[in-house]
């Protein structure tokens, strides 16, 4: 049953963003800075967390995710560190996300070559 949630709340927040690229005039890059600030703003609600829980990696990998890890990086970074925490708390949660990210990017741009357009 697991899988089932994940795939379909996964899927609905997917499906959610389709929509707006095809429904309206944002642009991919907006929708993608919203869907980060919405995850922050229902992680600062306690709105997230529950969803997370139901829904695992339905709701942790989308975009939503990774604006709650970075608010509950946040969070624990002020209890532990004051108001400093603002400031270092959603970088060190997010830390190893981001390095795997670049390491991957590199090592893609180093076994491929680049075709002009």
């Amino acid at each position: 049953m697991e899988y089932l949630w994940a795939f379909l709340i996964g899927g609905l927040l997917c499906a959610i963003g389709q929509l707006f690229i095809d429904y309206t005039k944002l642009t991919p890059a907006r929708i993608l800075t919203a869907y980060v600030v919405s995850g922050v703003i229902l992680s600062a609600v306690k709105l997230y967390k529950p969803i997370a829980d139901f829904a695992g990696a339905g709701a942790s990998v989308p975009l939503t995710g990774f604006g709650h890890l970075l608010a509950q990086g946040v969070e624990k970074s002020i209890d532990e560190k004051g108001f400093l925490g603002v400031f270092t708390g959603g970088l060190t949660s997010a830390a190893g996300g981001i390095t795997v990210a670049i390491v991957a990017g590199l090592i893609i741009a180093l076994l491929f070559k680049q075709k002009d357009k």
